[in-house]
């Protein structure tokens, strides 16, 4: 046989099965315009122009690594629901005469023609489509526009070669289960049945201790550095609840309904769950994928719409007040240099300071024992690996004087008093404040202080102790080992014109380093600026808008085609069941009202599930989002209730189409 014949009949084959064909070669080409577009933004020279270029580079490569391994595996997945359905056709041209030689021969035009088309239109897609995706990027960044058309030579090569590997690797494996079947197992190969599964208990019990487990990680899980240690943990044992869920505890759960007669003998019941019970082992992990990429669409999505809408509430918490200085193990003749040189600054653009606050502080780092601290030294880092950063905690110790000129108050105390705010649980109502030997008493636990989000790691428990005089705060200096020596702090709002502000901080910033670099102690300057710093903001939480809302398009495609193949392939394998019954008297209405019966449980199942796993995520994502400053609840959850219901929606509009489909197939 001539080979145009195989491609002759490669077509055939794709024209007539088209209804599985198209959707496959569909994703195909949207993989390949997807990879192609975040390959093109990570290498863009665009990139270069932006002052955080970088970091928005690193997020787009993550994109990539992420599409990589998805384009491999879901590709590969799905095309096993092509060559279900594929077997007995190619089990007939065996029977007929054709060798398996040809058979693969044949496969490898269908693979051929598929992947050429993919590669080909998906590339094409890209390309031309990169420059609006790059605009849409620039304007989620605050970026101004840029002219000019670029073609990613390297993201074409890359995309040629990713795609290749998957195309010849999903026809190794077709080309596999061709070879290792005979003709009879491929003609059955679509429809074999399954045994009725058993109840495994243990795997029932498994997955309620894994969801229960993961639910009461996110629901217990109190401090953000918690939280970040235990979000994985909780992540893993809630897939693997899942699959366990879907796997076992939905067959004990269906065979519990089929013993409920008042639900099971009904028409519209009995078929569905007679039905889903033969078939749940090979439902479950289909079922247990899609809950898993809804609820990664879900916390992906309204995440990053949270920190997107809520990025000038990050701004102003991690920035309370314009300009920040911090200088450590610095001497009072440095400090006051380095406030004639910010004077000078200001008076070239103009500018003045409004509210300032000036302070001087004491750092060190403990570990939380009980009812009393231990304060580390900087060869303590194996401890503080071995207690978990939950229990570790910053003390900053600020002289009462100074306390009292940035609060606008008059306290006193005594010597062994002190005040304290803490952002931890605080003392229990206890009165002292134990660290290694020496006691405080506790005058009062203040509800507010200046310093949060200025002294201190805010991902680390702070505790600010304000104590009776600035010999105080020098003693501990000495006896203590600290972070950052004596510290002094100083921070203001600027007043004048506002164009300039990122100028005057960038120039601020840079003759602070100098001074740092030209002196001879060994003294160093933090300068925290909120226009400078405005930017690299609006570029991070942008970029990380960008690729939440594109893995999310991308996994909400994957989880619709999963649900596609899914209820086309047992459309075919019910079709016969439904018309036997139709024989011994079921009428078709009752047929649809069985259908629709069985389609709502399994398909809204998963997304039910999902949105439990949602509610069950949003306390240690609440917590995790405080750890970026974004401390407003209400707004994290109505960007959770708005997905989720758009997510429904759409998901809605896949049942519908899929309901149809399925209707006419098994009719």
């Amino acid at each position: 046989m001539s080979k145009g014949f195989y491609f002759k009949l490669a077509l055939q084959n794709m024209k007539k099965n088209k209804r599985t064909c198209l959707p496959y070669l569909f994703t195909c080409v949207c993989s390949v315009m997807m990879y192609y577009f975040m390959s093109f933004l990570t290498l863009n020279p665009g990139m270069d122009k932006m002052p955080s270029g970088r970091n928005v580079r690193s997020i787009m490569g993550m994109g990539t690594a992420v599409i990589t391994i998805f384009s491999l595996v879901f590709l590969f997945y799905t095309n096993s629901f092509l060559m279900k359905r594929r077997k007995k056709e190619l089990g007939l041209y065996n029977i007929l005469g054709m060798e398996k030689k040809h058979i693969g021969l044949m496969l490898f035009c269908e693979t051929f023609i598929n992947g050429v088309v993919s590669l080909a239109l998906g590339l094409l897609l890209g390309i031309l489509g990169s420059k609006l995706i790059f605009l849409f990027l620039l304007k989620l960044l605050s970026f101004p526009a840029t002219l000019g058309f670029y073609v990613a030579g390297k993201s074409i090569v890359r995309a040629l070669t990713l795609f290749g590997v998957i195309f010849l690797l999903s026809y190794l494996n077709n080309l596999r289960q061709i070879h290792m079947a005979n003709p009879a197992e491929l003609l059955q190969g679509g429809n074999v049945g399954e045994k009725e599964p058993k109840t495994r208990w243990l795997l029932v019990i498994l997955g309620i201790f894994c969801l229960g487990g993961g639910y009461w990680i996110a629901v217990t899980t109190e401090s953000p550095m918690e939280a970040i240690s235990y979000f994985f943990v909780a992540v893993v044992l809630v897939m693997a609840g899942t699959y366990c869920l879907f796997v076992a505890v939905s067959v004990a759960a269906l065979k519990t309904l089929r013993k409920w007669k008042g639900f099971y003998y009904k028409t519209r019941h009995f078929t569905a769950v007679s039905g889903m019970i033969y078939r749940m082992k090979q439902n479950a992990v289909g079922l247990a994928n899609i809950c898993i990429l809804s609820t990664g669409v879900l916390l992906m999505i309204s995440t990053t719409v949270c920190l997107y809408i809520g990025r000038e509430e990050i701004i102003a918490g991690r920035y309370p007040q314009e300009v920040s200085i911090s200088a450590h193990h610095i001497e009072l003749e440095e400090w006051e240099e380095l406030q004639r040189a910010e004077e000078n600054v200001l008076q070239k653009w103009a500018l003045e300071q409004e509210n300032p606050l000036f302070w001087r502080n004491v750092q060190i780092a403990v570990i939380l024992q009980g009812e009393r601290m231990v304060s580390l030294s900087e060869d303590d880092e194996d401890k503080m690996l071995t207690v978990g950063m939950e229990k570790i905690a910053g003390v900053a110790f600020i002289p009462l004087e100074d306390y009292n000129a940035c609060m606008g108050e008059n306290r006193s105390l005594e010597p062994g008093q002190a005040l304290l705010f803490t952002n931890h649980k605080g003392l229990d109502g206890r009165k002292e404040l134990v660290i290694d030997e020496e006691q405080w008493e506790i005058v009062e636990e203040l509800p507010e202080i200046f310093a949060e989000n200025k002294v201190g790691d805010p991902m680390l428990n702070n505790y600010y102790v304000v104590v009776d005089s600035v010999e105080t705060m020098e003693r501990m200096a000495e006896e203590k080992p600290t972070l950052g020596g004596l510290t002094y702090q100083k921070s203001y709002d600027l007043s004048g014109d506002p164009k300039v502000f990122e100028q005057a901080e960038d120039e601020l910033s840079a003759r602070a380093a100098e001074l740092a670099s030209q002196s001879k102690q060994d003294y160093y300057v933090q300068v925290g600026a909120r226009e400078l710093n405005r930017r690299n903001f609006y570029q991070t939480y942008g970029g990380l808008f960008f690729l939440g809302i594109f893995l999310g398009l991308l996994f909400l495609m994957a989880t619709a085609l999963i649900i596609y193949y899914k209820q086309l392939s047992e459309g075919y394998e019910d079709r016969q069941r439904f018309e036997i019954m139709q024989k011994v008297g079921m009428s078709k209405r009752e047929v649809r009202r069985s259908i629709s019966s069985q389609i709502l449980i399994v398909f809204f199942l998963p997304l039910f599930t999902a949105m439990v796993h949602i509610g069950f995520a949003f306390p240690l994502m609440k917590r995790l989002l405080a750890l970026m400053n974004l401390y407003n609840v209400g707004l994290f959850a109505v960007c959770t209730l708005a997905t989720i219901g758009c997510f429904a929606l759409v998901y809605g509009v896949i049942y519908a189409l899929t309901a149809r489909t399925y209707y006419r197939i098994v009719n």
